[in-house]
C-alpha cells in the first residue's frame, strides 16, 4: 500500500492544476452548506438570546415587529411615540419594572438611546473606562461606538441634526464622553446613550438660554435674537436647561417591562388588549420567534439549494476521475505487462482518490473551524451592518 501511495503522491503532483481543482471542489461541497449552517445558527442564538432578556415591551400600536427590532436591536423606527405617563403607569402598578427608551436619534452616525440607569443594571453592561451618567449633558458609549468614533471619558461628541434645515427641531448638542461600557456582543456596543432628560433637550423639547430681558414695558421677552441658546451644558448653563412640556405628556419610543413574576405579567397583558387601545404590550420573544421561523425556512431552502448544486458538483469531481482513469489507460496497460497485479492498480487509483478526499476535507476543515469559533461575532457584525 505504501508503494501504491508514494505513485499516486507523484501523480497528483504531477498533474497539480487538475488535482488542486478537485481538492478545491471537494472542500467547497464540505464547506459551504457547514458554513451557511454555522452562521446561521449563531444569528438565530443571537436573536433569541436578546428576545429572551426582555419579557415585555410597552410601545404605540402597529407593527409589533417593528417596536422589537427598534427596542432591542436600535434598527428602524418604532410605530410611533407614547409618553412617559405609560411608564409612570406601569411604575404606579407595583406590578413590575418600567425602563423608558428613546430612540431614533443619532451621534456622529451611532444610534442615540435615551433611557435611565435601569438600564444598565437590567442588561448587565458594565463600564470599561469613566463613570455612569451623572448630570445632564453626559453621554456613555458602547465599546464598539467609542473605538468606531476614536473617544474616550473626557472627550466630546455632537448629535446630529435630522435634516440640515430642521432648525427647531432636534436640537444638535455637544455631549461629554462620562464611559465607555465594556463589550456586551449587543446591540449595546454599537449605541451612545444618555439620560432622558438629556435626550428631550436634544429633541427640542427642552433648551437652555440666556436670562430674558425686559421690553420697554418691563415684560421678560420670550423670543429675541438677544436670547442666545446654548448647545453644550457646562457648570455654568446647566441651571438655564428646562423643558416645556408636561412632564407625564414628554414622548418615549419604548418601554422595557419587567414583571414582578407571571401573574403580574398576565395581568400587564390584559390592561393593554383592546383594539381601541392607542398603546400595546408584546413579548418579543413570540415576535422574534415568527421571525426565526422565516429565517429557518429561508435556511431549509438553502440547503436544499446547496444539496442540489454539492451533488452536481460530485457528480462532476466523479466523472472527471473516471475520464482520467480512461485516459490512463495505456498508462495502467503498461503496469500490467510490467507484472502489476489488477489489485495494486486499483490500489494506485484508490490512493489518488483517498489523498484528494483527504486534502479537500482538510481544507474545509481548515476554514470551518476558525469560522466556528468565531460564529457568533460574525453573526452580530452582520446582524449590525445589516447584512
Amino acid at each position: 500500500m505504501r508503494h501504491a501511495l508514494t505513485l499516486a503522491l507523484a501523480y497528483l503532483l504531477f498533474h497539480r492544476l487538475t488535482s488542486g481543482a478537485l481538492i478545491i471542489c471537494i472542500a467547497l461541497i464540505v464547506a459551504v452548506p457547514v458554513a451557511t449552517r454555522l452562521i446561521l445558527n449563531a444569528a438565530q442564538q443571537g436573536l433569541g438570546d436578546r428576545a429572551r432578556q426582555t419579557p415585555l415591551l410597552l410601545g404605540a400600536r402597529g407593527s409589533t415587529l417593528d417596536l422589537t427590532l427598534a427596542a432591542l436591536y436600535f434598527d428602524g423606527a418604532v410605530p410611533g411615540d407614547v409618553t412617559q405617563g405609560a411608564a409612570d403607569a406601569v411604575w404606579g402598578s407595583g406590578l413590575g419594572l418600567a425602563i423608558p427608551l428613546h430612540l431614533g436619534l443619532t451621534a456622529r452616525q451611532a444610534p442615540l438611546v435615551g433611557t435611565t440607569l435601569d438600564y444598565f443594571d437590567y442588561r448587565r453592561l458594565t463600564l470599561a473606562q469613566g463613570r455612569p451618567l451623572a448630570q445632564i449633558g453626559e453621554a456613555v458609549l458602547g465599546a464598539s461606538a467609542a473605538r468606531n468614533l476614536g473617544l474616550a471619558p473626557g472627550d466630546t461628541v455632537v448629535t446630529d441634526a435630522r435634516t440640515l434645515f430642521d432648525l427647531e427641531g432636534v436640537y444638535p448638542l455637544e455631549l461629554t464622553v462620562a464611559g465607555v461600557l465594556a463589550p456586551s456582543r449587543s446591540a449595546d456596543d454599537d449605541a451612545v446613550f444618555v439620560d432622558m432628560n438629556t435626550v428631550w433637550i436634544i429633541a427640542g423639547i427642552g433648551h437652555g438660554h440666556t436670562e430674558p430681558v425686559a421690553n420697554e414695558n418691563g415684560l421678560p421677552v420670550v423670543a429675541s435674537p438677544a436670547i442666545r441658546q446654548f448647545n453644550r451644558i457646562t457648570p455654568d448653563t446647566i441651571t438655564s436647561f428646562h423643558v416645556h412640556a408636561d412632564p407625564a405628556a414628554l414622548p418615549v419610543s419604548a418601554v422595557i417591562v419587567v414583571p414582578d413574576d407571571d401573574r403580574a405579567a398576565a395581568i400587564l397583558q390584559g390592561r393593554y388588549l383592546a383594539a381601541s387601545d392607542p398603546l400595546q404590550l408584546i413579548a418579543p420573544v413570540a415576535v422574534i420567534d415568527r421571525l426565526l421561523g422565516t429565517l429557518l425556512r429561508i435556511g431549509r431552502l438553502l440547503d436544499l439549494v446547496v444539496v442540489i448544486v454539492g451533488a452536481a458538483t460530485l457528480i462532476a469531481v466523479a466523472l472527471a476521475l473516471t475520464l482520467a482513469t480512461r485516459l490512463r489507460a495505456a498508462e495502467m496497460a503498461t503496469l500490467f505487462r510490467l507484472g502489476a497485479h489488477r489489485l495494486t492498480i486499483a490500489r494506485i487509483i484508490g490512493a489518488q482518490i483517498g489523498v484528494i478526499l483527504m486534502l479537500g476535507l482538510a481544507l474545509a476543515a481548515t476554514f470551518l473551524i476558525p469560522l466556528a469559533w468565531f460564529s457568533s461575532t460574525i453573526a452580530d457584525m452582520m446582524l449590525s451592518t445589516g447584512l
